[in-house]
């Protein structure tokens, strides 16, 4: 892996900074030492004390930054002046992007795809020679779950959903991009779906809605849908994180990296780690029942984002481990049992 080894210290500029993978991709890039300076760009940044752009002053609450971290209020669908926020950095890291669920299919096409495409131009326009991308497993075509697939695998997403839909599409922005841009450096992480058990209790809300506790109720659950076709790959958000850093950072990484951690998640692991019964349950019969559910505004996730799920490929990370050197200290155990018990459910833990 070549990593940077210039003497002058790197500046850096994270889109999505205090979204789902923002925090801790922030926090790896500010604790390397060949960074200079963070820079966080949020449509709700922190107020840390630091010193913010003028036309963008944050006004939120106070929030401990690492002193290299500064934060800058943007929207990236509607920020005039993108390239100028990305003057004179070395690396962008794309990350902001609205996930699923989500009911406004034409805010997420906003976001995920014109926000998207305006800050991969911005990157060009202001010169800076990396781009690392956030991608997703959820841009893969589907494919098996009995063998792994590599980068190679074609990303056609799932079209019933917006979100694989929107991934997709961002890919092929990019592959345009790349083509009019071939002295741009591009990296796309794939992650698996990315969970941290600080982030608990809000990403149960997210998917199961808002009769979901803030912490699960001890002693087993009644019953688990077991739905033929759930098998899907786990990654936690620091791991994650790291994938990020390392392509942010590594002059030679270029293309494509899976990042997921062993083992695949199932409905046994997740009965295991819940104590529930598992129950078998056609996916015909469990996408009617959440159709439902989601008309009636009891769960925000649709049976479009199940049918992709349930079509996920299972995906191979040896190139993100030869090529980047990165490997995950968390195992999709752990980071499923910390979203379950909640924080502290995974430290320690290696896959």
């Amino acid at each position: 892996m070549a990593m940077h080894t210039g003497s002058a210290a790197l500046r850096v500029v994270v889109t999505g900074a205090t979204g789902a993978l923002g925090p801790a991709v922030v926090r790896g890039l500010a604790a390397d030492p060949r960074v200079g300076t963070v820079v966080g760009l949020s449509r709700h940044p922190p107020h840390t004390g630091h010193p913010a752009d003028p036309r963008h002053p944050a006004d939120h609450r106070d929030t401990p930054a690492p002193e290299r971290v500064r934060f800058v209020r943007a929207d990236l669908t509607t920020e005039p002046d993108l390239a100028g926020l990305f003057a004179g950095a070395d690396a962008v890291v794309h990350l902001a992007s609205l996930s699923p669920p989500a009911r406004d299919p034409a805010a997420t096409w906003r976001t995920n795809v014109i926000g998207s495409d305006r800050v991969f131009e911005a990157a060009a326009a202001a010169g800076v020679p990396a781009l690392v991308h956030a991608s997703s497993v959820m841009a893969y075509a589907p494919g098996p779950k009995d063998r792994a697939v590599d980068e190679c695998w074609p990303t056609h997403g799932w079209p019933a959903a917006a979100y694989p839909r929107e991934k997709a599409y961002a890919e092929r922005l990019l592959d345009a991009f790349e083509r009019r841009h071939p002295g741009v450096r591009v990296a796309r992480i794939r992650p698996g779906i990315a969970l941290h058990g600080a982030g608990a209790p809000g990403q149960r809300r997210r998917f199961a809605g808002p009769l979901a506790p803030t912490r699960l109720p001890p002693g087993p659950l009644r019953a688990l849908p077991d739905v033929p076709g759930l098998r899907f790959q786990a990654v936690h958000t620091d791991d994650a994180a790291d994938a990020f850093r390392r392509a942010a950072l590594d002059r030679g990484a270029r293309g494509a990296f899976n990042v997921a951690a062993d083992p695949p998640v199932d409905a046994a692991l997740l009965a295991e780690l819940t104590g529930a019964r598992r129950v078998r349950v056609p996916a015909r019969a469990a996408r009617a029942a959440l159709a439902a559910a989601f008309a009636l505004r009891l769960v925000p996730t649709s049976a479009g984002t199940l049918d992709s799920v349930l079509s996920l490929p299972l995906m191979d990370t040896a190139r993100a481990r030869g090529v980047l050197g990165w490997a995950p200290r968390h195992s999709a155990r752990a980071a499923i049992a910390a979203l379950v018990e909640g924080p502290g459910a995974a430290s320690g833990e290696r896959p």
